[in-house]
């Protein structure tokens, strides 16, 4: 049985010093990830209309990462809940965060990491109680994504990370027990998020749904550490998550080891879209693919991503968005073998609506092989494409994962690659080598100061 109380000594008994070097050194990878694809997304629409609405009515507590005041070019601050919700925002909006690959779930438990340095700027915390609390939400968000999937029956994987994102903000808040306990009852009851954020039509809410969630997580545990009791029996009580959400379950927690089980994108796509991707870019590369002589594609794929993104959850061949374009695998393959690679630039609105991806993409077709379910249930990526030319030329390629995945992980000059490709559109060199110093030596450094590196 899992418990308020389990989470809650879990998280209490693990500090910075209980994480060995290599876990210590991955968590800091995961910040400057989560910092990187922030400033990308830092004039994205829907973060944008996140951002009016927490500034709308005023705030302080907080920085907005990137918010400057046009009149005084200082710093933008919200509350901390608020706070917590827009930097969130910018983390998961261009669905290029991590992702924990679990048999029946995928959450992204870099969600997670904004909510936790809002709080800790809050506190004043040392980097050292910021890796700690953040090896504590990927370690709760992936034990529940592994023991206890929501996925089949109705809920968002959010619902997750409302718990795991509480459990974080509690231990950088420096709430005891009870009040820990109090803290994911009260998120864990309250804030449970239906599937249907990304099923059928997909709508910019799929981009937004996990800010919503660590706001509402750090809120609850605000609410707790100020006296308000709630339902410590979350879990195993009458009509309670196990009954309702997800089933009898029993999560087991490490040191913050489950870290190396995340992977990182190497592409701006779904999670279950990596491996098809990286393969068909070196497939178009390698044999010098014209576009437009293609007949057919053929993927042939595991469960979950035929499910999600290859039409077992709505139409995903009328793309005309890019919530709907980075959840759709014929748009992903389309576009990857035309332009040879997927970033940014081919989710712009005119890139979705040209007549080459758009003809394309309906020439792609999606199928489920049994086989390769099994492979992705024992930790693989797998995928098999199959390009058919008009020539009767068949090109054909398989992966069993990609760079980023937990068996190729991204090293620290990978990692900080991908940072400088997405800062850089911000940021200049000197500042960009700032951050990435103080993400690398975190330890020796305060949240404060990382935050203040961010605007």
């Amino acid at each position: 049985m899992t418990t308020t109380g389990d989470i809650a000594d879990f998280a209490l008994g693990l500090d910075f010093e209980d994480l060995s070097d290599e876990t210590a050194d991955e968590l800091k990878k995961r910040v400057l990830d989560s910092v990187g694809i922030a400033v990308a997304a830092m004039e994205a629409e829907p973060p944008r209309v996140v951002r009016e609405t927490v500034t709308e009515f005023g705030g302080t507590g907080c920085t907005l990462w990137g918010a400057r005041s046009s009149s005084s070019e200082s710093s933008v601050t919200a509350s901390l809940p608020d706070a917590a919700m827009y930097n969130t925002a910018l983390v998961r909006y261009l669905d290029y965060m991590d992702s924990f690959l679990a048999p029946n779930e995928t959450p992204h438990p870099s969600d997670n990491v904004a909510g936790v340095v809002a709080c800790g700027e809050y506190e004043a915390a040392s980097g050292e109680d910021l890796l700690a609390a953040i090896a504590v939400s990927y370690e709760v968000q992936g034990a529940l994504a592994w023991a206890a999937p929501v996925r089949d029956r109705g809920w968002d994987h959010v619902t997750h990370t409302v718990i795991s994102a509480a459990s974080g903000a509690a231990k950088l808040l420096g709430l005891d027990r009870e009040q820990f306990r109090s803290a994911v009852g009260i998120a864990g009851t309250a804030h449970n998020a239906l599937r249907v954020t990304r099923t059928g039509s997909i709508t910019e809410w799929k981009g937004i749904a996990s800010a919503n969630a660590v706001r509402n997580a750090v809120y609850s545990a605000l609410l707790a550490r100020n006296g308000m009791e709630g339902p410590t029996d979350l879990f195993e009580g009458q009509k309670g998550w196990k009954e309702v959400v997800s089933g009898e379950f029993n999560a087991e927690f490490t040191p913050g080891e489950r870290v190396h089980d995340v992977m990182t994108k190497k592409y701006v796509a779904e999670t279950y879209a990596q491996s098809a991707v990286e393969g068909v870019i070196e497939l178009a590369e390698r044999e010098d693919i014209d576009h437009e002589e293609i007949e057919g594609v053929r993927l042939d794929t595991f469960a979950g991503a035929k499910l999600i993104i290859g039409g077992g959850e709505g139409n995903r061949y009328e793309v005309e968005t890019k919530a709907q374009a980075d959840h759709s695998l014929p748009y992903m393959l389309a576009v990857a073998l035309i332009d040879r690679e997927l970033g940014n630039d081919q989710y712009e609105p005119e890139r979705i609506q040209q007549t080459d991806v758009q003809t394309l993409l309906r020439k792609v077709d999606v199928s489920e092989d049994d086989e390769l379910t099994a492979r992705f249930e024992d930790r693989e990526m797998p995928a098999v494409v199959a390009v058919e030319m008009a020539d009767g030329t068949t090109y054909l390629v398989e992966k069993d994962g990609f760079e980023g995945h937990p068996s190729d992980p991204m090293s620290w000059d990978e990692i900080e690659r991908k940072f400088h490709e997405m800062a850089g559109t911000r940021y200049d060199d000197e500042k960009r080598g700032e951050i990435v110093e103080a993400v690398r030596g975190l330890e020796e450094r305060s949240v404060t100061e990382l935050v203040e590196l961010l605007n």
